[in-house]
């Protein structure tokens, strides 16, 4: 059965996986690239890193929220947010942990600029998540992808040891006809609307 997206929509099929056991130890895969903590992003800061990793993909959550509300999430002490730097400083990837639920820590953000998928460093960012996501006190890691991202997302948290355990249809106002993001991001999702000129 097929149901019909309102033009100006989007709608996308959610996956949400879990690991429920702390991964065996193995080497940090070599990468050129460091991770840094940003104790106190700004919302500025932020929005840029976000926006260069998520456009491709139609990240905007966090493009609609206020300064303040967005603070309050990632200024939170029970989320860390980790900028991927390059040899020359540049922030070319993000990571953000969400263990403000006891016992859990949720995979919030987790890419890395569009000219860097495909090179390996994915492997070596998530085994970063899993060495910083798995304190002491969680006993589950979870993460969701959905169908408008890198077609590889969901192999990918399979690959690393996530496992599905839920699916949801989600529908939402194209970022891109609303003017959070350029019409030009995700050209490989096609813009359907009542303006597009």
């Amino acid at each position: 059965m097929l149901t019909p997206v309102m033009a100006g929509e989007l709608a996308a099929v959610v996956t949400s996986l879990e690991m429920r056991e702390r991964p065996k130890p193995r080497p940090l895969p070599a990468s050129p690239l460091r991770l840094i903590q940003w104790r106190e992003p700004t919302p500025d800061g932020y929005r840029t890193l976000f926006r260069r990793v998520g456009a491709p993909w139609l990240w905007f959550s966090r493009l609609m929220l206020s300064d303040d509300v967005l603070l309050a999430i990632i200024r939170d002490p029970g989320v860390a947010v980790y900028a991927a730097i390059d040899r020359g400083g540049i922030e070319i990837g993000m990571l953000e942990l969400d263990f403000r639920i006891a016992g859990e820590c949720e995979i919030g953000f987790f890419g890395l600029v569009p000219e860097l998928i495909g090179k390996g460093h994915g492997d070596w960012l998530m085994a970063q998540a899993l060495a910083f996501g798995w304190r002491k006190d969680v006993d589950r890691m979870w993460v969701h992808t959905c169908t408008l991202d890198h077609p590889g997302a969901l192999g990918f948290y399979r690959r690393n040891g996530f496992t599905p355990f839920a699916r949801a249809v989600e529908t939402f106002a194209d970022p891109r006809l609303i003017g959070m993001l350029p019409r030009e991001s995700a050209p490989q999702i096609p813009l359907i609307g009542a303006s597009l000129s």
